[in-house]
């Protein structure tokens, strides 16, 4: 009898212990969830707004989102401009005194590193221009690994209860993605020098990254969509350049690019852009393998 009764005091123990608080953290596009979650575990529930297929440009600050965003610790985004025009209203709406900016919970990855393509003038004739730089810096691991150093120290800020696990846990991430971008540059030595057309001013810091060309976008202007008169241009242009690829985002319209491979006999490849951009891609380690996998395809 004593026994069962001990055995009943210990299920009722489990069951009424209070549940430990999870670091709750809301993030713009899915490359920060991802990256989160590497260096949390279990610790943290991270959420993105954005999903692979998905322009991060245009999307509606939509009541799920703000009754998502209400509940955050943590508020990692791009900023330069990428989420200007849905962030600001979430934030105002989400009446979340933590998450705003010059607080602990409001992290800007953009702020902790070197843009580029810096000085454009915000001007509507000139498109979609970022005047802080160029905002889709998740494209070179590189500077992925930046974000992570400075996102480890903020996460143990926010829960020092946990710091040693952030802790030890981003040490195990970047010493694992260091190694993995060895074996991404290696693979990718194929790629040095060779021209290529983008759809959208979205991947430089990968052709920075990977010693690529990008001689000309399929966007007469960033963020407009393509003209025939303009891709007859280009037309020309991939004839006289000797071009290797085109590519393009698995979230933008392969209609251009396609009518340009047709006529040219130059591959068009779709590229995930982030975590989700296709089945492979299930987190960063994929995402990057996905990507180098398809571009290196393309010129063999």
């Amino acid at each position: 009898m004593k026994k069962l009764q001990l055995i009943i005091i210990t299920i009722l123990a489990l069951y009424t212990q209070p549940s430990v608080a999870k670091l709750n953290i809301f993030t713009c596009e899915p490359e920060w969830a991802a990256l989160a979650n590497e260096i949390g575990g279990n610790k943290v529930k991270a959420f993105s707004a954005t999903h692979g297929k998905q322009d991060p440009h245009y999307i509606q600050a939509r009541p799920s989102l703000i009754a998502k965003i209400r509940k955050a610790d943590l508020l990692i985004c791009t900023g330069a401009e990428l989420e200007i025009g849905w962030l600001p209203l979430l934030l105002r709406k989400s009446a979340n005194k933590d998450i705003q900016p010059g607080e602990k919970g409001y992290f800007i990855t953009t702020s902790f590193v070197k843009l580029l393509d810096k000085g454009g003038i915000a001007d509507r004739s000139r498109g979609d221009v970022h005047t802080s730089g160029n905002p889709h810096i998740h494209a070179d691991p590189r500077r992925l690994a930046q974000v992570a150093e400075k996102l480890s120290v903020v996460m143990q800020q926010l829960d020092p209860n946990n710091a040693d696990y952030y802790q030890q846990n981003s040490q195990l991430f970047l010493d694992k993605w260091h190694e993995a971008i060895i074996v991404w540059q290696t693979q990718a030595e194929v790629l040095k020098g060779r021209k290529i057309i983008a759809h959208h001013k979205s991947w430089i810091y990968l052709a920075n990254w990977l010693n690529l060309e990008i001689i000309a976008y399929l966007e007469p202007k960033p963020g407009v969509a393509p003209t025939t008169s303009h891709l007859s241009s280009l037309l020309k242009t991939s004839e006289s350049q000797q071009v290797d690829m085109i590519i393009y985002a698995a979230y933008q319209n392969p209609k251009s690019a396609k009518w340009l491979e047709k006529r040219s006999k130059i591959a068009a490849i779709e590229l995930p852009f982030t975590i989700g951009g296709n089945k492979q891609t299930d987190d960063l380690f994929s995402f990057f393998d996905d990507t180098i996998k398809r571009l290196v395809g393309a010129v063999k």
